[in-house]
């Protein structure tokens, strides 16, 4: 029941746009041949081709390209599908006229009340005459739904035939997003390498430096070298510390261990605000989708304990038709600009392993950190 009134809806929304374009035809190609207006009128045809297939993606299940038509393959779209909702009107024209003559007939049955339709007006309907308008009536009901779906059926061939890119399209498409790829790779790695040098300089070298210089200030008093060796062995005990949280940084061994979920649950210990995990994997994805999993989890945690004034964060690991699903959301101040250094840097190191990355930050919060990866 849920399928046949959508594909109603879909009809009906489609048989009414489609006088709507008949009305436009017109002025939209007086505008096409005339320069000053060109651009605006490509413009407005792309426009309805794109609301064409958002109706038949959403209520018919048709499949189509997600970008944005080319002017000539969307005006040959819109002028192809006039007659498939036109057709679509008059099929739900007759059924409603069907219907219509139904009802009426069964209320002058049930009710003995004269019908409209009969030409003596003391004639009531009888049960023989229910019975002989039926059987017609629900061949009549069978052929207006049938073509109903067959309107449906044809505007998800025209969809796919004239707004899928072609096979060069579609390699074309590929190759530029290999292309922005490939310097989201370049660009991903050398950022990693400035945080490694960073925290190697700001945290495990300065304790090397302190270490060095306490342990040359016991060799030059000896009565003091005691209470120094005692204070470079703190600093050493601390530097091997950080080291170890630079490694972690970079990649925890818990990822290969015991999969994402255990090295997620290293990432709320190490928060300094509660981190609620839900991570519900029918199996491990590959190793490339867990490190940039991980990566973005980790740094959008950091991100929200130190610039969100966040009191809580909630991370959600799914798997959604094939592709890993990670939403990071905290009840920070929001406001967040996914420009921004610290959220472009996650942008890229997710189109690294060809995932796409989305922000919705609005002032007052919350701040919400999707990506969607590839498990394949």
């Amino acid at each position: 029941m849920r399928t046949w009134v959508r594909t109603g809806g879909g009809v009906t929304l489609g048989a009414c746009s489609a006088v709507a374009h008949v009305a436009l035809a017109l002025p939209v190609a007086a505008a096409l041949l005339l320069p000053a207006l060109r651009q605006a009128a490509e413009t407005a045809v792309r426009r309805l081709a794109a609301l064409e297939r958002r109706r038949v993606v959403a209520l018919l299940d048709g499949a189509g390209g997600s970008t944005e038509p080319a002017p000539d393959r969307a005006l040959r779209y819109l002028a192809a599908r006039i007659p498939v909702g036109l057709l679509g009107g008059a099929v739900l024209a007759l059924l409603g006229l069907g219907l219509a003559f139904a009802v009426t007939l069964v209320f002058s049955w049930v009710t003995q009340t004269p019908w409209m339709l009969e030409r003596d007006p003391g004639t009531v309907i009888s049960g023989g005459a229910i019975a002989y308008y039926a059987v017609p009536g629900a061949v009549l009901l069978y052929l207006a739904l049938a073509g109903a779906a067959g309107v449906a059926r044809w505007d998800r061939a025209l969809l796919a035939r004239l707004l899928t890119p072609s096979r060069e399209e579609r390699l074309a498409q590929r190759v530029e997003e290999l292309a922005r790829t490939r310097d989201a790779v370049v660009a991903a790695v050398d950022d990693e390498r400035r945080r490694i040098e960073r925290d190697l300089h700001d945290g495990v070298q300065q304790r090397l430096v302190a270490l060095g210089m306490l342990l040359g200030r016991a060799r030059r008093h000896p009565d003091r070298a005691e209470e120094l060796v005692a204070q470079a062995h703190d600093e050493a005990r601390h530097a091997l510390v950080e080291l170890r949280d630079v490694s972690w940084r970079v990649y925890p061994a818990a990822l290969d261990t015991g999969g994402l979920a255990a090295a997620l649950e290293s990432v709320a210990e190490r928060a300094p605000l509660p981190v609620r995990i839900r991570c519900d994997l029918p199996a491990e994805p590959p190793a490339t989708v867990r490190a940039a999993a991980w990566f973005l989890i980790s740094e959008a945690v950091t991100n929200a304990a130190k610039h969100s004034g966040a009191l809580r964060v909630d991370v959600e690991v799914t798997v959604v038709d094939g592709r890993l699903r990670v939403a990071v959301r905290d009840d920070g101040r929001g406001g967040a600009d996914p420009g921004g250094g610290g959220l472009a840097g996650l942008a890229r190191r997710v189109a690294a392993a060809d995932g796409v990355l989305t922000v919705d930050s609005p002032p007052g919060g919350p701040t919400v950190v999707t990506a969607e990866l590839p498990c394949a």
